[in-house]
């Protein structure tokens, strides 16, 4: 997918961005982990010399389907796909990407029999658990949303786990297991401390119940990047609000303003209307 310009984007734009950063953290390293040589038949990873010629058939038709699918082409990937899995059929990387895929066209019944086919052939690959995981929150079923993240995170060997944390930690809130969210954000936010969603939202929880000092420590250091945008600058002022500190309170709010006039939070700070 064509990077967004932070610095130019809409506050819908933005908001986008921020949904998608919490997804497409899923994609990266999808096309790169060998699942089996046959359906299930060994647990070995695959080497280059003893792939057969059909994984590496597919796995050419793969990359093509992956670049098609950051650039936004869905249905070109999904046509690159259905070659991949003609060429093998048993290739557990390109039921993970046409999960993703389906998981982009709403068709959420298509996503999870992907997932679950992917998870299948490989038990071992995290990054399908994480994007089962994520797809079963959007559905509400948080329980099981759980039990998939925890199995991305048993793999010892997975790089992804900031991302995974953060993605729990998102769909515990979500779930209403605030405590434990905050939790799961805190320990992402120590394996990854740029990510603008995990600050946002360990920020945020940390502000509902009260902790404002450590919620200002989170914002702050978000607001200050130039991934600040509509949303944290309005957590900011209410977070310096309650702090007591006027003068960073009213910045925030010039920023607010300034910035992202026809958003939401502008309009809020605007009226005072700081509970919102």
């Amino acid at each position: 997918m064509k990077a967004l310009a932070l610095g130019g984007c809409t506050v819908a734009g933005r908001r986008l961005l921020w949904a998608f950063l919490l997804l497409v953290t899923a994609l990266a390293g999808c096309a790169g982990n060998a699942g089996p040589d046959s359906a299930g038949a060994r647990n070995d990873i695959l080497t280059e010399s003893d792939e057969p010629e059909s994984r590496k058939r597919a796995r050419i038709r793969m990359e093509l389907a992956v670049g098609y699918f950051e650039q936004g082409q869905t249905n070109v990937a999904l046509d690159e796909l259905k070659q991949v899995i003609s060429a093998d059929p048993n290739f557990p990387d390109a039921y993970n990407l046409r999960g993703l895929i389906y998981m982009r066209l709403n068709d959420m019944r298509q996503a999870e029999d992907s997932f679950r086919r992917a998870i299948a052939l490989n038990p071992r690959d995290a990054n399908s658990h994480h994007n089962f995981g994520w797809l079963l929150c959007q559905q509400g079923r948080f329980p099981e949303s759980y039990r998939e993240f925890e199995q991305a995170m048993a793999n010892p060997l997975y790089a992804g786990r900031a991302k995974t944390l953060m993605a729990l930690g998102v769909c515990q809130v979500r779930g209403g297991l605030r405590a434990e969210a905050e939790k799961s954000l805190a320990r992402a936010y120590e394996l990854d401390a740029g990510n603008p969603v995990t600050g946002y939202n360990l920020a945020n929880l940390l502000f509902q119940r009260g902790d404002f000092e450590r919620a200002q420590f989170y914002i702050r250091r978000l607001n200050n990047s130039e991934l600040a945008n509509a949303e944290t600058l309005w957590l900011g002022v209410k977070v310096e609000r309650r702090m007591n500190d006027r003068v960073a309170m009213e910045q925030l709010g010039d920023q607010l303003k300034k910035r992202f006039p026809q958003s939401r939070e502008a309009a809020a700070y605007t009226r005072g209307a700081f509970d919102e």
